[in-house]
């Protein structure tokens, strides 16, 4: 077998260092892509210096920050990360204000895409303005109980099992319901969805039925007193506040819904007794892995909405065997629930001398988790969060005086990333874009408008890339700054990236689950010479509370 270490772009204020190649074995590589089967091991990496891993790791998580308040250090950074550069990411993440009654409300939320990416990209574009939506509806109805953390509970609840009742109902509404499927031929059922002929709008609504994705999604009120989290499957979030002086409360907020949860597998087989194959090697019908997530219809309705609708949506599938194996084991959906399981959390009592240091909210999806197998993830963030507030003056300039303020500590990189310019190291097919949705102004008032991916004005501060946003929608995405891409769009093959340490929060948080300091464990698995990926996709959203 030929291999082939791909050569990085060196900082042009530097001489060229002689670039020296490693060997790493499976056992060498977090996570649970990496196997003694996937060899030939030892594989080939090539060894980076420390101002190159932060180079590569800009260019492959493409970090974002987004300002929420200066004032009081609120704001959020954010990555999407797939070293593989022949792997296309089915992470995504967002970043949002929502006005409600003329106040703005934080949503922050990541989301971890299976068999395809159709459906999280649907998800993570559209779910945070129906939040938006059923959180302002409540306020009209009744808006004496919007300071009601169980009311508010309830509607983020509502909200996105209504979300997800709508994809499979979008399309059954096109023939009077699952009965009325019975009064259409086939050639029928694929003249109605597959209506490319006038616009495909049909066509779309169908395809979003034949994946899903897992959510999880964060709501922080006005006044950072009350946090609340909404989790669908396995991505996690943590709160990390202060204790005292010198330690850290790690508190994991989510339980993952999936397969390694015994309470789960048992609540599918409570409710279906009867079926010894609901639940097989601990899959839904055998088949999947995340026990509550959005989307996957073909586990939530009977089969004849898989045969009728889903077999008839072109271009066909050539092999519909795999389907019918779980199929036959379909006979009282639905086996994948749409309930979230919602914590809220009241910050007033978590640290409440905040001005002592900042309290973080980490949402990851379950990449994350793989990179911490070996460490723990509590090692890995407590190790994370005291670098974060004991950084070295020389990466910063304080601002502020509150110790408790992110932007005192860590800095928003500069907006204006054209002063280095953006140039890939290598190819790359991480996939589109991961979608940001940014506040109008830093500092946020009651007047300032709601934003949407089609007006966002981006006042938000990247460190990979200048693009501006566009309009975006679920069909149709815009390159912003944070996206993933491939390296056609950045036409300039002469200019740098930045090799100095982040201020991207997320970003260190990653580079330390990578490895940290230890340069060769970081080296291997950002540069593994692999033709499929070695590490799984990774979204983090770092949240300052």
């Amino acid at each position: 077998m030929t291999t082939t270490v791909v050569h990085r772009v060196i900082d042009s204020n530097k001489q060229t260092e002689s670039k020296s190649n490693g060997w790493a074995y499976a056992e060498d590589i977090p996570g649970s892509r990496c196997g003694p089967d996937d060899g030939p091991w030892p594989r080939p990496y090539e060894r980076l210096q420390d101002d190159d891993i932060w180079r590569e790791l800009r260019y492959l998580a493409k970090p974002q920050t987004v300002q929420f308040d200066e004032t009081h250090g609120w704001r959020a950074d954010s990555l999407n990360f797939q070293p593989s550069p022949n792997t296309r990411t089915q992470d995504r993440y967002v970043v949002k204000q929502l006005k409600i009654n003329g106040r703005l409300w934080s949503l922050t939320g990541v989301f971890d895409g299976h068999l395809g990416d159709v459906t999280v990209d649907h998800v993570s574009y559209h779910l945070p303005i129906i939040i938006g939506e059923f959180l302002q509806k409540a306020f009209d109805n009744e808006p004496l109980r919007l300071t009601d953390p169980s009311f508010i509970s309830q509607s983020f609840s509502d909200s996105i099992i209504a979300f997800d009742d709508a994809i499979a109902g979008d399309v059954l509404d096109l023939f009077g319901g699952l009965e009325g499927l019975k009064e259409y031929s086939d050639e029928q059922i694929r003249h109605v969805i597959n209506d490319h002929h006038q616009g495909g709008h049909n066509w779309r609504k169908a395809r979003l039925n034949m994946y899903g994705t897992t959510a999880l999604v964060a709501l922080v009120d006005p006044d950072h007193d009350n946090l609340w989290v909404a989790n669908l499957g396995d991505c996690q979030a943590v709160l990390v506040s202060p204790k005292g002086l010198i330690d850290w409360d790690v508190e994991l907020l989510t339980t993952d819904h999936n397969g390694n949860n015994d309470a789960e597998i048992e609540r599918v087989r409570r409710q279906h007794p009867d079926e010894p194959e609901c639940v097989i090697d601990r899959r839904v019908l055998g088949a999947l892995a995340p026990f509550r997530c959005l989307g996957d219809t073909p586990f939530k309705q009977p089969p004849e909405f898989t045969r009728r609708i889903l077999y008839n949506l072109l271009p066909g599938f050539p092999d519909k065997s795999p389907w019918e194996e779980f199929l036959a084991r379909n006979h009282t959906p639905p086996y994948i629930s749409t309930q979230p399981e919602v914590t809220h959390v009241s910050l007033r009592n978590v640290s409440p001398d905040s001005r002592t240091a900042p309290r973080f909210l980490i949402l990851a999806s379950d990449g994350f988790t793989d990179l911490c197998t070996n460490e723990g993830r509590n090692k890995i963030i407590t190790d994370w969060v005291h670098d974060i507030v004991e950084t070295s003056p020389h990466l910063c300039m304080p601002v502020h005086n509150d110790k408790g303020n992110i932007n005192a500590i860590l800095p928003m990189s500069p907006t204006n990333s054209k002063s280095f310019g953006f140039s890939p190291s290598r190819s790359s097919f991480s996939g589109p874009p991961s979608f940001i949705l940014s506040p109008l102004s830093p500092t946020p008032s009651v007047s300032s408008p709601p934003v949407s991916a089609s007006n966002s004005t981006a006042t938000t501060s990247s460190e990979s890339s200048s693009s501006t946003s566009t309009t975006a929608t679920s069909s149709t995405y815009a390159t912003t700054p944070g996206s993933s891409c491939s390296d056609s769009s950045f036409p300039n093959p002469s200019a740098r990236l930045p090799g100095h340490p982040s201020h991207n929060m997320a970003l260190r948080l990653l580079r330390r689950a990578l490895g940290g300091d230890d340069k060769e464990s970081v080296s291997k698995c950002l540069t593994l010479d692999m033709d499929v990926a070695w590490l799984d996709d990774t979204a983090i959203v770092v949240q300052t509370l």
